[in-house]
């Protein structure tokens, strides 16, 4: 989406049909808006400008937003703020913002700046203005009419980009992990860790790989090489423990997924029989579910991703107004800049915080 300004007025230009067409597939269609805890540590960026930007519209400030607009969204146990439909996200927007224009089914395909204004071109018009937010978003979600759009204009006004790449996404296997694939449609708790972020939730094995919270957040921060993973993480489970002198089996004692268990075992040639009965080098390698090295091929890609990391570098951005240092009027803001939340409310709150900072400069 664009912002445009033009003729004492403002102008949304949007690819879709409808107003927050993103929005409307947000958690579920039940809209996860915001988390009861955020700071610049759950995203991925430049944390001194995240921060500035959050300071100056949090969480709170979101709820107070839509609480005016009669929408009261539910705070679960994670701390998470759910909507009970989109709908009422999107209702709240439109109400807010009635009184302005709105061009749907718009595509912008390019922009330039002569005499003191911009001049966006779109598959169906040219719309000049005078300022002019560019709200485009990443590359993923295909679609909801996704493109470079943001990337290519902020090229033409001399930006750094950091290359586009698919993140909250589920992850590919080596060959080594194929065994994984017979275990589709399994979901289990896990603690994962890469480098030095450690994310405890849910996987889900997959045809294609592993996905589920945890694999999406781990998504986030992953490069290249081996994620960690704990598949029993409520037991302390180790060469000394008790549970060795048991008589039941692995898959009757482990608090995991049976079929898990009995997968994980013929993948390691070993038999599911009682725990006193296996060797030293057998108890080593179950005792491994506790840290299993996983190496990661590469992830579902852009057509799977909920978003996109990278982007338009910060460094060029003014961090209260989201305004240009190159070109005055030109502001970038949400997911088009090189800023990436985890899962929880943390993207849609950037989108809030990026816009309505951005707004405060962006007055008619």
């Amino acid at each position: 989406m664009f912002g445009a300004h033009c003729k004492k007025q403002i102008l949304f230009i949007d690819a879709n049909l409808n107003i927050g067409a993103k929005i409307k597939v947000s958690g579920g269609g039940k809209c996860n808006l915001t988390n009861r805890c955020v700071s610049a540590k759950n995203y991925l960026g430049d944390e001194a400008f995240i921060q500035k930007s959050l300071d100056s519209f949090s969480s709170a400030d979101t709820l107070a937003f839509f609480a005016k607009q009669g929408v009261f969204p539910t705070l679960k146990d994670n701390g998470q703020y759910f909507c009970g439909s989109s709908k009422e996200v999107l209702s709240a927007f439109a109400a807010a913002n009635s009184k302005h224009k709105f061009l749907f089914g718009s595509k912008a395909l390019e922009v330039e700046f002569e005499k003191g204004g911009f001049t966006v071109h779109t598959d169906k018009e040219s719309i000049i203005s005078e300022k002019l937010i560019i709200a485009s978003g990443g590359v993923s979600f295909s679609q909801l009419n996704a493109s470079g759009i943001g990337y290519k204009t902020a090229k033409k006004f001399s930006h750094e980009i950091t290359p586009p790449y698919p993140a909250l996404v589920g992850l590919t296997l080596q060959k080594e992990q194929f065994w994984m694939k017979e275990l589709s449609g399994i979901s289990m708790r896990v603690k994962i860790k890469y480098e030095d972020f450690t994310y405890e939730d849910d996987m889900l094995f997959s045809h294609f790989g592993i996905s589920g919270p945890a694999v999406l957040n781990t998504s986030l921060r992953w490069e290249r090489g081996r994620i960690s993973v704990d598949f029993i993480p409520f037991l302390n489970f180790d060469m000394n423990s008790r549970l060795w002198s048991e008589k039941r089996q692995p898959t009757s004692v482990l608090p995991a997924p049976k079929r898990f268990i009995k997968a994980y075992l013929h993948a390691c040639n070993i038999a599911d029989k009682p725990m006193k009965s296996y060797s030293n080098s057998e108890k080593e390698k179950i005792v491994m579910l506790k840290n299993y090295p996983m190496p990661i091929a590469g992830t579902f890609g852009f057509s799977k991703a909920e978003i996109t990391k990278g982007g338009v570098k910060t460094d060029a951005i003014a961090a209260k107004t989201f305004e240009s240092r190159n070109q005055k009027g030109l502001y970038f803001i949400g997911e088009v800049l090189d800023i990436s939340g985890e899962l929880g409310g943390y993207n849609l709150q950037w989108a809030f915080s990026s816009g309505a900072n951005a707004a405060k400069n962006f007055q008619i």
